[in-house]
């Protein structure tokens, strides 16, 4: 991962940002819709401040989240969101390195954080997914994805307020297609980009195996 995120301003400033994201919600609301509520374990890959996480533990009061990042300074902001809750375990691992042994899950997921990974990586870390899931579980990644035209480019910059001086270093965007073609090799089931604005895209898929 791109040593920006190890500076807290870097940090400070995407959190800023990123809680007024448009139609971050809508797409949030979207993705929970996928997490069955019987879910009893859930890891979320790049969680930063365990916004994501926090909203799938809502959903499912009965799971065990499971959370990973390696920036102190996203840790940090985690522990804030969490002090007055039951705390989610956390994992400090580098996305850019292979998982540990975290154990099984009914559902992974992951919020904008994947697409700091270079494309290699990003397909690794798929499969890697893939073997953590249980039959039937589901996998979403709400992500930035690369735009079809630099028009689309200003377009979405435009949307959100960003001047060219305001695009992140550490982004590595890779298309919708495809990310899904990649997730349908590897095996999942029902692949789909469920929700989609603009450089935002929700992508899903599900382990065979259990009805």
């Amino acid at each position: 991962m791109s040593s920006e995120w190890t500076k807290e301003a870097h940090v400070q400033r995407y959190l800023g940002r990123a809680a007024t994201l448009p139609h971050r919600d809508e797409a949030e609301a979207a993705l929970l819709d996928e997490i069955p509520p019987a879910t009893r374990r859930v890891l979320d890959l790049g969680t930063g401040d365990g916004r994501l996480l926090a909203l799938v533990l809502g959903r499912c009061r009965a799971a065990e989240g499971v959370a990973v990042d390696f920036s102190d300074a996203m840790i940090a902001q985690f522990w804030q969101r969490f002090a007055d809750k039951e705390v989610p375990r956390l994992v400090k691992h580098d996305l850019s390195l292979p998982l540990s042994d975290l154990g099984w899950f009914d559902a992974v997921v992951s919020s904008f954080a994947i697409h700091h990974l270079d494309d290699l990586r990003k397909r690794e870390l798929y499969e890697e997914v893939f073997g953590l899931l249980l039959p039937g579980g589901v996998f979403c990644n709400l992500e930035h994805v690369s735009p079809a035209t630099p028009y689309r480019h200003s377009q979405f910059m435009d949307a959100i307020g960003y001047s060219e001086e305001d695009e992140d270093p550490s982004n590595k965007l890779l298309d919708v297609e495809t990310q899904l073609g990649w997730l349908r090799e590897i095996g999942f089931a029902d692949v789909d980009c469920l929700w989609k604005w603009r450089e935002i895209a929700l992508l899903c898929g599900i382990k065979p195996g259990r009805e």
